[in-house]
């Protein structure tokens, strides 16, 4: 029977495993990109994305966020946001901890259908960034009349 032990990371092998996530990560893209982060980062913005009829929905949390500080933008099948999160702390000011992030982010998501770019919707609440995609004519659920031969 195999005993599964928790490590604090200082383990030589939980370090070299560290350092093979961190260079895998650097090769196949930065945390944060479409490709995802091999160190099990999570990637900022976190994104839920659903379909009710004829629209398809992204929403995105963004505490901190103004919403001149965030471009939202659909090209080809890609639903790209992009936004800079804090400010830089007052100068004397001494941080003992910061595990919010701050800065300039990019998130961008491969799209399950086509959408119409030209009527995206997105809106800023709370924190909370929904994107309203309406579903192009050409992916939306078409009737097709069956004839007899």
């Amino acid at each position: 029977m195999a005993t599964l032990r928790r490590t604090n990371g200082l383990h030589p092998l939980d370090q070299l495993r560290g350092q093979m996530d961190r260079l895998m990560g650097d090769f196949f893209g930065p945390a944060g990109s479409r490709y995802g982060s091999w160190s099990g980062e999570r990637s900022f913005p976190a994104i839920n994305v659903w379909e009710v009829g004829d629209d398809l929905y992204a929403e995105a949390e963004v505490p901190g966020v103004k919403s001149e500080d965030v471009d939202v933008s659909v090209v080809g099948g890609d639903l790209t946001i992009r936004g800079r999160r804090g400010e830089a702390p007052e100068e004397g000011t001494a941080v003992h901890r910061r595990e919010r992030g701050r800065g300039e982010f990019t998130r961008v998501l491969r799209l399950p259908i086509d959408v119409d770019a030209a009527k995206v919707e997105a809106t800023l609440k709370d924190g909370v960034l929904l994107v309203k995609l309406p579903k192009s004519e050409a992916a939306k659920p078409r009737k097709i009349k069956v004839t007899t031969g």
